[in-house]
């Protein structure tokens, strides 16, 4: 059994070494890695997709192009595995593509409304469109479910839960748009964003002189500000539409 785990912890180390050394500019070891795992991207695409998916599929592709970004973003320190991390980008991006293509049809269907449209047709279209809106809401559902757990482990690298998200955020909507917005500055900015993900901690003196908000308002909604730089950091697609919202509203 211990030679099991330390054979697992070898494996581990060896994979997290490969991806250090990819994201330090080894394309030739990125190519040759992505070339390995064709087959897991597929997997994973063929189960948004609900049918065989194979290098000249345009999901396929929009896949490859998800695993590549996964791996030059992927960092072990929060708390959950390459694949698992991939599977989730993997799946954001597949389901918005599908989206953005469904909507192109029917925006397609409108435009083609002057002309005559056969009556099968034109039932075989609306059963089509019913049978994919259904099967994207089914995966919406999922992905939303495997977005909210992947950011449930991150939460806990930083010592905080969904628990504390939802006590201390703030109740005055002027004031959850205010810690968005600190924590978007977070998020676009890379000296705050590295100060943030290594110490685990908001870089509050900087920031002070950064925005217009006092250090006690920062400090006060603190574990709200960093929640929410950690969605816009990562790749949350539904997360983000919350955050999205919110500055919306």
């Amino acid at each position: 059994m211990l030679s099991l785990i330390l054979g697992l912890r070898k494996k581990k180390d060896s994979l997290n070494d490969t991806i250090s050394t990819i994201q330090s500019g080894d394309s030739v070891l990125l190519n040759e890695f992505i070339d390995s795992y064709k087959p897991f991207v597929a997997k994973v695409v063929s189960s948004v997709c609900k049918r065989y998916i194979d290098e000249s599929d345009d999901e396929f592709s929009i896949g490859l192009i998800a695993f590549n970004d996964a791996i030059q973003n992927y960092n072990e320190e929060k708390g959950t595995s390459l694949f698992n991390f991939a599977e989730v980008i993997i799946k954001n991006r597949v389901i918005d593509y599908i989206r953005k293509q469904s909507k192109y049809q029917q925006s397609t269907l409108l435009y083609n409304t002057n002309e005559t449209v056969e009556e099968d047709t034109a039932t075989n279209y609306i059963e089509n469109t019913l049978s994919i809106d259904n099967y994207q809401i089914k995966t919406e559902q999922e992905i939303r479910r495997e977005e909210i757990l992947l950011y449930s482990e991150t939460l806990k690298k930083f010592g905080l839960t969904f628990h504390d998200l939802v006590r201390h955020t703030p109740k005055h909507l002027d004031a959850r748009k205010n810690a968005i917005e600190i924590a978007n500055l977070i998020a676009m900015n890379e000296e705050l964003k590295l100060f943030l993900l290594e110490k685990k901690k908001l870089p509050i003196k900087k920031l002070e002189k950064m925005v217009q908000v006092s250090r006690k308002t920062i400090e006060r909604n603190r574990k709200y500000i960093i929640s929410m730089a950690l969605i816009l950091i990562g790749d949350y697609l539904y997360l983000k539409e919350y955050v999205k919202g919110v500055l919306e509203t």
